[in-house]
């Protein structure tokens, strides 16, 4: 088998991708490209390699080095402020859930009829019919129906809230 290697490839590919292919080149090599299998073949691949090149250059628009630098140092800024803030939401929440607690135990210890209501349920765990209890419930759950809603919203969506405030990593 005969090696297909020809001394005026390289001259042949310089020019291709130099875009001097065919106007700025010797008419000797232009000549032997004529005549040149393996150096009309590199022409061709070479000319299309150098075109797809300069297709994409046209559509690639790189940022000057300034501007990297300037938002490499926004975004680590950025980055910084959020993780000093986890920390601090985390005591927000925990303050926040204090407060209901304490608002809560405020609340328990002012109000007769919130004493009244956990008399009640303590009377029907030990034994207390719960038919007599439950017209009573249902009186205060109608008098006081709001409160008691919104304080069960705040029971089940404080942990919610404290778990998303502080598991964004």
């Amino acid at each position: 088998m005969k090696p297909v290697e020809c001394e005026f490839e390289s001259e042949a590919l310089a020019a291709a991708l130099q875009s001097r292919w065919p106007e700025h080149v010797d008419p000797l090599l232009r000549a032997h490209v004529a005549a040149c299998a393996t150096c009309s073949d590199v022409i061709v691949v070479a000319g299309a390699i150098d075109a797809a090149r300069q297709e994409m250059s046209k559509r690639v628009a790189v940022a000057d080095s300034g501007r990297v630098w300037w938002m490499a140092q926004l975004r680590a800024r950025r980055e910084a402020a959020e993780a000093a803030g986890r920390p601090i939401a985390a005591v927000q929440a925990i303050a926040f859930a204090c407060a209901v607690g304490l608002l809560g135990a405020c609340l328990a210890a002012a109000s007769t009829w919130f004493q009244s209501a956990l008399g009640w349920i303590g009377s029907s765990v030990a034994g207390v019919d719960i038919e007599a209890w439950l017209p009573s419930a249902s009186v205060l759950l109608a008098e006081h129906g709001a409160l008691v809603l919104a304080m069960a919203a705040v029971i089940f969506l404080l942990p919610a809230a404290v778990y998303l405030a502080v598991g964004r990593d």
